[in-house]
């Protein structure tokens, strides 16, 4: 099946039926096949081994903030990822080309699961095979107001959700676009957000975008005021807000570079806030007015 994320073709291969029922929030980004080359491929494929573990290079095990993943660098450049979930239990393999453009993926377990675990692999694969094409998968949740994307980044509990939530509450015009993994495009050099299948616990998948107004940083305090900040300080959130590989120079330096590019052209602030209506009221005249 031919999907379009962000404007880019991935192409999944597996049944149909049982595509659908796994990826439902892949349906608004369903497509027909141009015959165009895909940015990415992905291969259900039940018979898929594991690479023993001496003929792998561990480069580490990741938190992902619903389980851990193991990631293996391969003797070809490839990588190997035994993803498991927040029970320890191991419920895909997924082994990749270096570039991630062919990918291929076992599943394992119930079929929660297997939802789960396509899921995590499509994510990963999605966002290391569009790094080299101006393309960040971010941690963020995203509010669009009068035709503009802004995007609420933090560390998970800070209160993204709610911030945006009060948008949506006290502000006209206001939509979600996403609320946990949107997609920050680079469009002539101009940054175009969209909305991905991907939206954490809140089912928002939503195949729409909007060119990208800022990105704000939430951090709780007592008062609400908005901060500027420094080009380092800027561009040191926009990257930690990313999913990036350090280890690996081939795809961490295009997204280093998406980065500054974004810094460059886009207002970075960061907006000390009580969870209030206040807040949100704060943030947007400032948004509007600057």
């Amino acid at each position: 099946m031919t999907y379009s994320i962000a404007g880019h073709k991935i192409e999944i291969t597996y049944d149909a039926q049982l595509l659908q029922r796994l990826l439902p929030s892949f349906a608004p980004f369903q497509v027909a096949d141009d015959g165009s080359t895909p940015l990415m491929h992905l291969t259900v494929d039940s018979t898929l081994q594991r690479v023993p573990e001496q003929q792998c290079h561990l480069i580490r095990d990741i938190d992902t903030g619903n389980g851990m993943t193991r990631v293996d660098l391969l003797p070809d450049g490839g990588y190997q990822f035994l993803v498991r979930d927040i029970h320890g239990t191991e419920c895909a393999l997924l082994i990749t080309s270096p570039d991630f453009s062919d990918c291929h993926v076992a599943l394992q377990g119930t079929f929660p699961t297997q939802r789960f675990a396509l899921n995590n692999a499509l994510m990963l694969s999605y966002a290391f095979s569009a790094a080299t094409h101006d393309t960040l998968l971010i941690h963020a949740s995203v509010v669009r107001h009068q035709g503009r994307a802004y995007a609420f980044t933090a560390k998970s509990g800070t209160g993204k959700s709610t911030h945006v939530a009060n948008w949506m509450r006290y502000i006209p015009d206001c939509d979600i676009i996403n609320d946990d993994n949107p997609i920050i495009r680079l469009i002539d050099d101009k940054p175009v957000l969209y909305g991905s299948p991907w939206s954490g616990k809140t089912p928002c998948y939503r195949n729409v975008s909007a060119p990208l107004g800022a990105i704000m940083l939430i951090k709780r305090d007592t008062t609400n005021h908005v901060a500027p900040m420094s080009p380092i300080i800027a561009f040191s959130t926009v990257l930690t807000s990313c999913s990036a590989m350090k280890w690996d120079e081939r795809l961490y330096q295009p997204v280093c570079s998406t980065c500054s590019r974004i810094v460059e052209t886009t207002r970075v602030a960061a907006i000390h806030c009580l969870p209030d209506s206040q807040a949100a009221a704060v943030c947007r005249d400032f948004l509007i007015t600057n």
